[in-house]
């Protein structure tokens, strides 16, 4: 046990298994107490099971930590509450929250169903959103937190995973957005991207559809051979317990991108380019446009999913 994060109590979501299991996991082993909360339901949302929480609740029992285990959703507002609220309760206070909950279900966007929307960004999104509101009351008051949202590189546009590439990306934005509302208060608030092998990620029916993207020229081979080998969730803890630490204080509305040997952060969203009209009012035609984009605003644009030529 180290003492790096002694005296201070997390809530991790999606803590059962994969990534969270990790985080939960290494906060405890940093000395902090642990609020380990997963459902157990599966990889698309169905179903419940209490195990996984409970494996881990025990684990870090047996390394001489604290944990208690919360069987709640963080999709429902009050429930959410409730994980909070347990945290509190059962330790004193809260000061970090690792939103790392979440579900799949991969379809194109023609094939997509609206419960398939709804539940990936309600159980990613909204249930940032839901524990996020909740710690920052307690946090603000006491004028200290750490809030650590996993997102994914998938906000960046992603295949087949709209839904999920959506709820990410609007965690980024919300993260941001928050970082702004509560650095004053003390609480930076961060995003880690992750890439690694879970049974989120490498499932088999993920990997065939990984090798049909690079066959369609979606992805590059190395691209599909990075994904394929992807490392373990082993490595992704350290830069969160870092970022939930007094060290990082200073660190607030940024992303990470984490996997096997490399740690990167993300650029800040800027334009980088710009026309301008001066004449007839400022006011741009279609004809003004359709000269000037192509030979300003997109000077070595690539379009990253051309139209196919037809057969």
């Amino acid at each position: 046990m180290s003492d790096k994060l002694k005296g201070k109590n997390a809530v991790v979501t999606g803590a059962g298994r994969g990534i969270g299991r990790e985080i939960a996991l290494a906060l405890a082993a940093e000395g902090a107490k642990v609020v380990v909360v997963d459902p157990g339901v599966s990889r698309g949302g169905e179903g419940t099971d209490l195990a996984p929480a409970d494996e881990v609740v025990a684990e870090i029992k047996k390394r001489g930590g604290k944990a208690v285990a919360s069987y709640n959703s963080v999709a429902d507002f009050k429930a959410a509450e409730g994980i909070i609220k347990q945290c509190v309760d059962s330790f004193g206070h809260i000061d970090i929250l690792i939103n790392g909950a979440g579900i799949l279900r991969e379809k194109m966007v023609w094939n997509l169903s609206e419960e398939d929307w709804d539940m990936v960004i309600t159980v990613h999104l909204k249930g940032t959103f839901n524990c996020s509101r909740h710690a920052a009351g307690f946090m603000r008051e006491q004028r200290y937190g750490r809030i650590i949202s996993l997102t994914s590189d998938a906000w960046r546009g992603t295949v087949g995973q709209s839904n999920y590439g959506a709820a990410k990306g609007g965690i980024v934005s919300f993260t941001r957005s928050i970082a702004r509302e509560l650095g004053r208060y003390g609480v930076t608030c961060n995003c880690v991207a992750p890439m690694a092998a879970t049974r989120m990620t490498l499932t088999e029916e993920v990997k065939a559809g990984w090798r049909k993207r690079y066959e369609a020229g979606l992805i590059t081979k190395e691209h599909l051979d990075e994904l394929l080998n992807m490392p373990g969730p082993e490595y992704i803890p350290p830069v969160v317990t870092y970022l939930a630490s007094d060290k990082a204080g200073n660190i607030n509305g940024q992303v990470f991108h984490i996997e096997k040997g490399r740690v990167a952060i993300y650029s800040e969203p800027v334009e980088v380019r710009a026309i301008y009209k001066t004449e007839a009012g400022g006011m741009w035609t279609f004809g003004d446009l359709e000269q000037a984009v192509p030979k300003t605003l997109l000077v070595g644009y690539v379009n990253p999913a051309p139209q196919e030529e037809k057969r």
